[in-house]
């Protein structure tokens, strides 16, 4: 079992002064250890051992001026003491003999306090390594970078906290047996890690944005907390289009969300939303952050202010950002350009295909040319095995019959789509159209 805090809860005191400190420092002082010990379970363990003694000292002397550099400091005398009882132990197997020799390890603190952007850019490669399943690159970023303990992020996914912990004892667990190194990597193989990293964070988003399962649509708390690592990401890594093109979509989507609920908690959908509720604030930090993407690139120069398709080749969340951008710059349902978002949808297609795009694009489709076309997209992707159980395929069906004024199919596929929806109040909101159609 992962050794947990045992600071007091957050509302109790000094010390839950103390543990909301180290929540917003710990990322950074388990990047800088893991940089000595190159084992970020080591790192974590030294981290909390940090914690343990700021809780000892902090009540008795008074909170230092400068409480992240204190936590950051001790943690790291704790890492190179470590690293020097292993060499001493390395050395005295030597001297008797035996033919067992631990890996060398080297003592490399950062003397520059910049390089503090360069280890935290390394734990996140690191917590978001390919190598480790989906599940468990998502508790362990959440755990080492979001600063989530086990009990919460069970809580947010709703499943046991028994399974979190295992996850991520398992993902430390092969990191340490893979060898994977503490390093951000460079050329092909960043490219292709960086999409590992966007990943992860998109996957908590979303499980905040349309809860898979649950009674609540929305978990504000895991958008927020993705929302804050795709702000960090752009920070530490300026020159990535995708990033930045990430760090927008979320900053689009996040502004709907007080809109996106009834009074009760039920579904609101984008066409019965009241965007004067949508957050102007957030719609245009996500423009910006478009813009961002396309200084980087000298391929993009999108029409922000149309919300328009950045030219060239961009990637697929700069091109689900400029979808987003649509939305949020027409002030009514009316005005959205819809023909401008099916052209995205299709070039978003052709750079990374999939059946749940196809299905985004119908959608688009039958707001810019009508529900006939649409549902001929519909209709050929029924036999795709990776919507077989997906409800959002016959809800979109249903919804085009409906507009096709074929009622009587059309509350067959919401009754099939509310038997597939996992999240009661999609399943509410399904049921409900089905009974419309009566």
């Amino acid at each position: 079992m992962e050794q947990q805090p045992t600071a007091a809860p957050a509302s109790d005191g000094p010390a839950g002064a103390i543990e909301t400190v180290f929540r917003m420092e710990s990322p950074r002082v388990i990047a800088g250890v893991a940089r000595i010990v190159r084992d970020v379970g080591t790192a974590e363990e030294l981290a909390q051992d940090a914690l343990v003694a700021a809780l000892d000292q902090w009540p008795r002397d008074g909170v230092p001026d400068n409480p992240g550099a204190w936590l950051m400091t001790t943690a790291r005398h704790r890492a190179i003491d470590l690293v020097r009882r292993r060499e001493r132990y390395s050395r005295k197997l030597e001297e008797v003999g035996r033919d067992l020799q631990a890996a060398p390890y080297h003592v490399d603190v950062p003397s520059d306090p910049d390089d503090m952007d360069d280890d935290l850019l390394r734990l996140v490669f690191t917590a978001c390594h390919p190598v480790l399943s989906a599940e468990s690159r998502i508790a362990l970023t959440l755990r080492l970078l979001g600063g989530l303990t086990t009990a919460e992020i069970a809580r947010a996914f709703l499943v046991p906290e028994a399974t979190v912990a295992q996850r991520i004892v398992r993902a430390k667990r092969t990191l340490a047996t893979k060898g994977v190194a503490f390093e951000v990597p460079y050329g092909p193989e960043r490219e292709a890690r960086l999409g590992s990293v966007l990943e992860v964070v998109y996957l908590v988003f979303n499980e905040g944005y349309a809860a898979t399962a649950g009674d609540d649509l929305l978990r504000p708390a895991l958008c927020e907390d993705a929302l804050r690592l795709a702000r960090v990401l752009a920070e530490l890594m300026p020159k990535e289009p995708e990033v930045h093109g990430l760090a927008a979509l979320l900053e689009f989507q996040a502004s709907r969300t007080a809109a996106r609920t009834g009074p009760d908690g039920g579904a609101v959908l984008l066409k019965d939303q009241n965007r004067a509720r949508w957050n102007r604030l957030l719609i245009a930090r996500g423009i910006a952050a478009l813009g961002r993407a396309d200084a980087v690139s000298p391929k993009l120069s999108p029409s922000l202010e149309q919300g328009g398709p950045p030219s060239g080749a961009p990637g697929p969340y700069v091109l689900q950002a400029a979808i987003a951008a649509c939305h949020a710059l027409a002030y009514t349902y009316e005005e959205t350009d819809w023909a401008r978002i099916a052209t995205l949808y299709g070039l978003l297609a052709d750079r990374s295909p999939s059946p749940v795009v196809e299905l985004n694009r119908a959608v688009a489709v039958s707001m810019a040319e009508g529900p006939g076309p649409a549902l001929e997209i519909v209709d050929r992707l029924a036999a795709e095995p990776a919507l077989r159980d997906y409800h959002l395929l016959p809800s979109v069906r249903g919804d085009l019959l409906a507009r096709l004024g074929r009622r009587a199919e059309a509350r067959e596929e919401f009754v099939r789509a509310a038997a597939l929806a996992r999240n009661e109040r999609e399943r509410q909101l399904l049921t409900a159209r089905a009974e419309d159609c009566r």
